[in-house]
């Protein structure tokens, strides 16, 4: 039986994370993808969308990733499936809270955290141990048009990168028991335009500025909610309704309401083109494993 390592786990908007302290990365070497499969397993295993490996920018697993980044902390994040992702935008603001709560980061200053998708700075408004966290995702890049399908029905999309490629398509309803379905397979998507997969977001609106959505991520399969692809979601629905014009930064803030199974978030596309995503961050619990 391999040696006892310790984990943690927690959500954002139920968007479910195994956290792993592996500081100086002495524990886990390359984490090898069988690891990340069990441990995310939900029936043998902890359970969770996916694995955030805690690890300083300068230990040799990931210092050639981490290379160039401003941070002490690099979060090594896996899909469920075992294959690495370069972003996400719920699981930042839970390694952030990781952070915080042990005491790792100074909690009055904000938390840079390197990643694959580039440095991703979280800020608390409230209380650093228990209120919502804010991580600025940087700018979007807007991709153009493209289109996604269920079986035999298909929708127009827009593609929208935040670190990770999504395809964003607004629907009539997100009814399990309609055209958009359980989504227990991936939704096809244009091979060509995304080589390495995508994540899906079904879209539709609630009010003025508020949408909800449910998403199917890469690696994944279909989770409770999305930090990167809400974000996406913002982005397209503000450009779809006029609230900012397309070829154009916002005149000023816009902040959406965007509904995901989970939970809700909110999204800000600031007058200087960032986009920053706000929401809850819990570690839930701590233990050791032999997986």
């Amino acid at each position: 039986m391999p040696d006892a390592y310790p984990f943690l786990k927690g959500h954002g908007t139920e968007n479910d994370f195994v956290l792993l302290p592996d500081h100086d990365g002495a524990v886990h070497g390359g984490l090898d993808p069988a690891r990340v499969r069990a441990l995310c397993d939900r029936r043998a295993g902890i359970g969770g969308d996916g694995v955030l490996r805690v690890i300083r920018t300068t230990a040799g697993p990931v210092a050639g990733e981490a290379a160039g980044q401003d941070a002490e902390w690099f979060m090594d994040y896996r899909n469920s499936d075992g294959s690495v992702s370069e972003m996400c935008g719920n699981g930042v603001r839970v390694f952030a809270r990781h952070l915080l709560e042990r005491g790792l980061v100074d909690p009055g200053r904000p938390v840079p955290v390197a990643t694959r998708g580039g440095v991703k700075v979280v800020t608390a408004a409230g209380d650093p141990l228990t209120g919502d966290l804010t991580v600025d995702m940087g700018p979007a890049e807007l991709l153009g048009d493209t289109k996604v399908a269920v079986g035999s029905t298909s929708w127009p999309a827009r593609h929208v990168d935040m670190g990770n490629p999504h395809a964003v398509a607004f629907v009539d309803s997100l009814d399990p028991a309609g055209p958009v379905g359980p989504l227990r397979e991936p939704p096809t998507h244009d091979p060509v335009t995304y080589p390495h997969g995508v994540n899906v977001e079904f879209v539709v609106r609630r009010g003025p500025r508020h949408v909800a959505m449910r998403v199917h991520e890469r690696g994944s399969g279909e989770t409770r909610s999305c930090g990167t692809g809400a974000c996406a979601v913002m982005v397209a629905a503000a450009l779809a309704d006029g609230a900012v014009a397309e070829g154009t930064l916002p005149a000023a803030d816009v902040a959406y309401r965007v509904d995901v199974p989970g939970g809700a978030l909110t999204v800000t596309w600031t007058a200087a083109g960032r986009v920053l995503l706000t929401g809850p961050a819990l570690v839930v619990a701590e233990g050791t494993t032999t997986l």
